[in-house]
């Protein structure tokens, strides 16, 4: 059989090759042609798998490393019978780590107190979850908005996105992208959004870029009635709006998933579903040659540090944001190359803190993030 993989999908070179003919090709150029003879593709959001590529070809199987799957056209492969399968809650950590380090540099650029931040999570599935865990753990209030799982569940832990819009210091955006449906996500943040909000209020989107729509954020930016805004997610990319890039506290080249641990799980689950799928005697794959940086170990003295003051430090030692901020607005024009070429970043789990002077709350909270 034949199998064309995206070839800056990680850790997955040599791992089919026992059971398939592998080609490996550029995302975003996979065509007809390249896929005529195909069994199967095992792709990313750069991939359009719709009825111009996959109509006349022998494609049963579609793997994305990728948690979001608007890119996958899934009610063509339902009427053509083809399989596909997303990567579920594979980046969610990296996202996590991502919000975090924009948080605290928000939060030390504008000197805010984190017991007295109110933080609304809009989307809380698996990368929602997550953030809201972490934002409960430093002290910030937590505001959660998810229609989906308010309607099946129920009104208790969730609140409306006007709630959201009228209560929060900060919103960070999860949702999927939607383009219809009573879900609809699609231009989620536009003119009648972003009038709700005031010129104390800081938003994140680390979604998708389609969710914010791009001339209303740019007139909100420009008018300053915003505190603050990063962006990892543009509409129209790779060629994002340079005035838009201009406007925010911090742009990244969609990159907030991008930790190596994110990519491994990526890599792992969409393997292990064309294995099941095929019937490969290949189970429960996980690469083991993930990269570690130089410096896993970290000891700080605590003495006269308040807790937010240790929690910002520990955070941005494992990844600093502004770096990748730098590299996009040093080089906005290669913002696909940067993404294929991200360099090292490992997760919380990675890292061994030893911490002096510090009490047992302190300690505690920093177990639970998920250093060692």
């Amino acid at each position: 059989m034949k199998v064309v993989v995206d070839d800056k999908i990680p850790f997955i070179k040599g791992v089919l090759e026992k059971y398939a003919e592998v080609v490996y090709l550029e995302g975003s150029k996979i065509s007809r042609k390249d896929i005529l003879d195909a069994d199967a593709l095992i792709v990313r959001t750069r991939t359009k798998c719709n009825a111009n590529l996959l109509e006349g070809t022998k494609v049963k199987f579609i793997a994305t490393a990728t948690i979001g799957f608007d890119h996958i056209d899934t009610e063509y492969c339902r009427s053509g019978k083809i399989t596909w399968t997303n990567a579920e809650g594979c980046n969610s950590s990296s996202v996590q780590q991502y919000l975090a380090s924009a948080l605290f540099f928000q939060i030390e650029k504008f000197k805010l107190s984190l017991p007295n931040v109110t933080i609304g999570v809009v989307g809380v599935g698996y990368v929602g979850r997550k953030v809201a865990a972490l934002c409960e753990t430093l002290g910030m209030k937590v505001l959660l908005n998810d229609p989906p799982r308010e309607r099946l569940e129920g009104s208790k832990s969730f609140v409306s996105l006007e709630t959201i819009i009228s209560k929060s210091d900060i919103i960070t955006i999860h949702v999927p992208l939607n383009y219809e449906g009573q879900d609809k996500t699609y231009h989620l943040v536009d003119d009648k959004f972003l009038s709700g909000l005031n010129e104390n209020q800081i938003l994140i989107n680390t979604s998708r870029g389609e969710v914010v729509k791009t001339e209303s954020i740019k007139e909100v930016l420009q008018k300053k009635k915003l505190k603050g805004c990063v962006l990892d997610v543009w509409e129209n990319e790779p060629y994002i709006d340079l005035e838009l890039l201009d406007l925010v506290d911090i742009g990244t080249p969609h990159i907030a998933g991008y930790s190596a641990d994110g990519k491994a799980n990526g890599t792992a689950m969409s393997v292990n579903s064309f294995c099941r799928h095929f019937g490969f005697d290949l189970k429960d794959w996980y690469p083991d040659d993930i990269p570690i940086p130089q410096v896993t170990t970290t000891e700080m003295d605590c003495k006269n540090l308040n807790h937010q003051e240790i929690m910002g430090k520990l955070i941005q030692s494992t990844y600093d944001i502004l770096e990748d901020d730098h590299s996009l607005r040093l080089s906005p024009g290669t913002f696909e190359k940067q993404r294929g070429e991200y360099p090292l970043r490992r997760e919380f789990g990675t890292f061994k803190v030893n911490l002096l002077n510090v009490n047992k709350e302190i300690e505690n909270i920093v177990k639970h993030i998920g250093f060692k």
